[in-house]
């Protein structure tokens, strides 16, 4: 039993990849990260090098992954009980376990481990189950956005990072990757977009639905649960078999929508940070 770490991203999905594979609903995140480092270089996310290790369990059976990207948060995928402590000693001195996102109980474990942690958000994941569009439907229709959006996107994605406490300096990468790909969805009113909705890159025929973003002085009025059911709507004609998507948990008015439009709690997990 035993952690490896590299900063290769190709060292760590030949080890690890078919382990994140076989679980797409729960390591949407860590798949989709490892496939921008894969395609964007190591730096993608910001100057330092990447931190990526997986625990081996009695059986040499990859059973748990950690993936971190400076200055961003570890994210720990399914360790068990027992590799949470061999992870405390072997980074627990140094910064990459400044900053953790896991499931409550493994950031339980890894804060009795190394007392001193505080929660920052916590988030619960949500898988689409049978559809159901909001009725009724607010005024307007769907459209995938084009280059003539691109300023508006920019705007939109920067103010959604600003809500959700992320980074902004991706912003137009975000924007332009996405568009590419036709993968904004905008909701479109009164020929204005009112509302906007991305989805993720397929990975292992998992599909998340990211950027959910109304601005603030057209809330209420449905937008963001239209828009947000014509991006799950294209990823499911696009092939996808599991569609997901996270919150906030301080955030009940976007859990409730997701919940009338048809996703479905699947678990949940906890960012939290070492005091300094």
């Amino acid at each position: 039993m035993t952690w490896t770490f590299t900063d290769d991203v190709a060292t760590f999905l030949a080890a690890a990849g078919a382990s994140l594979a076989a679980r797409p609903v729960e390591h949407t995140v860590a798949l989709t990260v490892t496939e921008r480092l894969r395609h964007a270089g190591p730096h993608h996310y910001g100057g330092g090098d990447p931190v990526l290790g997986w625990w081996r369990g009695p059986d040499g059976v990859v059973a748990g992954t950690l993936v971190r990207t400076p200055p961003h948060p570890a994210l720990l995928n399914s360790l068990p009980a027992g590799a949470v402590g061999p992870l405390a000693e072997a980074l627990g001195a140094g910064p990459d376990l400044d900053a953790v996102n896991a499931d409550r109980d493994t950031a339980a474990l890894l804060a009795a481990r190394l007392p001193g942690y505080r929660t920052e958000q916590e988030q619960r994941l949500y898988r689409l189950g049978p559809r159901r569009p909001p009725s009724p439907a607010p005024e307007g229709r769907a459209r995938a956005a084009t280059p003539a959006d691109r300023a508006l996107l920019v705007e939109w994605v920067r103010g959604f990072a600003d809500a959700t406490g992320q980074s902004k300096s991706s912003a137009a990468w975000l924007v332009d990757e996405g568009t590419a790909r036709g993968a904004l969805t905008l909701w479109e009113c009164g020929g204005a977009p009112v509302a906007l909705a991305g989805r993720s890159r397929m990975l292992a025929g998992t599909v998340r639905v990211t950027l959910v973003y109304t601005p603030a002085e057209l809330r209420g009025r449905g937008y963001g649960a239209a828009v947000t059911d014509e991006a799950g709507r294209a990823a499911l004609g696009a092939g996808a078999a599991e569609v997901v998507l996270f919150t906030d948990l301080a955030n009940p008015t976007s859990n409730g929508v997701y919940l009338r439009i048809g996703y479905e709690p699947v678990s949940d997990r906890v960012q939290v940070r070492r005091n300094p």
